[in-house]
């Protein structure tokens, strides 16, 4: 992948989000959240599961509004253009009924003409040469979100959201897309990695976001957050004190 962004950050950064709540039936799912993603290192977000991580990540993405607050992406406020240059690769990938090809194909055809050179290129840098005409739904878990990613490559984001891409995959696959992520961080791509695997964050995290219970608890470098958490909540987690 050729880097595209010469001065290691994106025209979407910063991402600053102020007041940001949503609630369902009267519960807060996220509470008034404020914070700053300026750094164009790999921000990982984390916490225990209903901590809010992944409606953060869909209501930054612009998939769903939220209930108040606000949210601008390099102080340009959510729009089908900031939109385009996102991309977002989801726990459980979502593919169509098309070959591998297929669906590298649709993707392309997003950001104009389908060039079947760069098609054909991702799809063997995710392993899945071998499978270039077989039907997309027919792959492995493991094969399905490699595809995920390849085809979030495809649109070349300047922002790259992944909400738990690795959750239940075999190590070898983990290993893989792990790899992919890392190439398009050294590509100029902003990184931000949803996951409440610990050792995973260790790998990736340059930035750790700690959420629980709708809030934001910490934000800081990933090797000073593991080394001296601030909260309890985030030492209880680390020391695998806190499931929900």
């Amino acid at each position: 992948m050729q880097k595209r962004f010469t001065n290691g950050k994106t025209g979407l950064i910063p991402l600053e989000v102020s007041g940001l709540s949503y609630h369902a039936d009267d519960r807060p799912l996220l509470d008034a959240l404020d914070v700053r993603i300026s750094s164009a290192d790999r921000t990982v977000i984390m916490g225990p599961n209903g901590a809010g991580k992944s409606l953060f990540l869909r209501i930054i993405h612009g998939l769903i509004a939220p209930g108040a607050g606000d949210v601008r992406w390099g102080g340009r406020a959510m729009s089908d253009d900031v939109r385009r240059r996102q991309a977002m690769v989801f726990q459980r990938p979502v593919l169509l009924r098309r070959s591998v090809a297929g669906n590298m194909d649709f993707a392309l055809s997003l950001r104009g003409a389908i060039d079947e050179e760069k098609r054909d290129a991702l799809i063997e840098r995710v392993g899945l040469g071998n499978a270039r005409d077989q039907p997309a739904r027919t792959l492995s878990g493991g094969e399905q979100q490699r595809l995920a990613l390849a085809r979030a490559l495809a649109l070349e984001p300047e922002v790259l959201m992944l909400d738990e891409p690795t959750a239940n995959l075999d190590p070898a696959s983990v290993l893989m897309i792990e790899e992919i992520v890392n190439e398009a961080h050294h590509a100029g791509a902003k990184i931000i990695f949803v996951t409440h695997d610990l050792s995973q964050a260790r790998r990736l995290g340059d930035e750790i976001i700690f959420m629980h219970r709708g809030k934001i608890l910490e934000q800081t470098q990933g090797d000073v957050f593991f080394k001296a958490p601030q909260s309890q909540a985030a030492r209880d987690f680390i020391e695998g004190r806190i499931v929900t």
